[in-house]
């Protein structure tokens, strides 16, 4: 677990602007917690060699070429930058660009920077009219927003395994109770069965105590490569240890929204491994760690019973057991593998490009014994994974 890898960089600062509805540019955010993560790594702007932004698309020109507008608000120096949108794996995309940069040789230390000011009520496609876009057709064909299939997932479990509603409520209430001690999430409220019960239905089963909201955030993450993490006295950083930005393999054989078709199977063999099942696995390839080695995870709960799914394509249960793994309280932080102690997307809401980002800063205050009473005792690996539209897999280990 504490030997070398060749192919492993540290995670030497982490920055967070909190999530909240504050109105402002996002621009502010990510300078807000670019220079938190700076702090925090002991380093200047001086001494970053590349940045690497996740982009917004609803904020005009500048958000979709966040690097160089990061660079811009820091101060024009000349740095190396790159920008990408990957949806909400934007920020796990960042990520990976710069760790790939600083493997190759080509730079030592990066900062990742990712943040987002989001309209009020649901995400919508950008203007315009765009009949051969997948996203643009849910809405004009199906009249489908996010919640409406999240609340599809939700039946879809409920159908093949039992799950009720009793069990997505419960999970809010884990979630919220969590998000109490974390002084970035937007909501610091706890939560009760009969309050998630007592909320709108928005798409059933789910009521809006189940959804996650939309928020404004950011995130940053000065990454090193691990010779430099020990010249300036962080032999003992977290590292990075493996990141998965894997896409479906053909034939994808259950309807993965936007898309609300699926390929034809009875002309190729399923693959071994759904979309969302391989995003992990092939995190835990890359590292050669695996499900029994995880301590704490960060998961993608765009909705309480999504999370109950992620359970299980993280390999923390076997299919159809995550509603036990939840209520004999594993999940909870205390138990076997505790499940976004952060308070996850049901006390953050969706910063787009800064929510991937943000896991990894969670899971490396965890590793570090600096989450205060939110901390896993003892965590040593982390991992997160979330899922952008369009088949954007992401997943990152960190260990330390």
């Amino acid at each position: 677990m504490n030997g070398e890898r060749d192919h492993e960089v540290a995670v030497l600062g982490v920055g967070m602007h909190p999530w909240g509805k504050w109105g402002r540019n996002f621009v502010e955010y990510g300078l807000a917690a670019a220079g938190d993560a700076l702090r925090d790594a002991n380093v200047g702007w001086d001494d970053i060699q590349f940045v690497s932004g996740a982009d917004t698309i609803r904020n005009g020109y500048p958000g979709f070429i966040s690097g160089a507008t990061f660079a811009q608000a820091l101060g024009w120096r000349g740095t190396p930058i790159a920008s990408c949108y990957a949806a909400c794996a934007s920020g796990a995309q960042a990520l990976e660009i710069a760790r790939m940069r600083i493997l190759a040789g080509m730079c030592d230390v990066a900062l990742v920077v990712g943040a987002d000011t989001t309209p009020k009520g649901f995400f919508a496609p950008v203007g315009g009219d765009r009949p051969d876009d997948p996203d643009w057709l849910r809405f004009r064909l199906l009249g489908a927003t996010n919640p409406t299939y999240f609340a599809l997932y939700a039946r879809r479990r409920m159908e093949l395994f039992g799950a009720t509603v009793e069990d997505f409520a419960r999970v809010k209430v884990k979630n919220a109770r969590h998000g109490l001690a974390n002084p970035n999430a937007r909501y610091r409220k706890e939560v009760t069965l009969d309050d998630v019960a007592a909320s709108p239905v928005v798409a059933d089963p789910l009521r809006l105590l189940d959804i996650c909201a939309t928020s404004d955030g950011g995130a940053a993450i000065v990454l090193s490569s691990v010779d430099y993490a020990k010249s300036h006295g962080a032999a003992d950083a977290v590292r990075v240890a493996a990141i998965s930005t894997v896409t479906p393999t053909y034939p994808n054989t259950l309807i993965d929204m936007p898309m609300f078709s699926t390929d034809p199977a009875n002309v190729a063999a399923p693959p071994p491994l759904s979309f969302r099942d391989s995003i992990a696995a092939a995190a835990y390839d890359q590292c050669g760690l695996g499900p029994d080695d995880v301590n704490v995870a960060e998961v993608y709960d765009l909705s309480s019973a999504l999370e109950l799914d992620w359970y299980e394509n993280i390999g923390l249960c076997k299919e159809g057991e995550a509603e036990r793994l939840l209520n004999d309280g594993d999940t909870t932080i205390g138990g076997r593998v505790p499940v976004n102690p952060s308070g996850g997307l049901a006390c953050f809401g969706e910063a787009i490009p800064a929510q991937a980002i943000a896991q990894v800063c969670e899971l490396t205050w965890q590793l570090r014994g600096q989450a205060g009473d939110r901390q896993v005792e003892g965590a040593r690996v982390g991992i997160t994974v979330n899922q952008g539209l369009f088949g954007h897999g992401s997943s990152v280990i960190v260990r330390k």
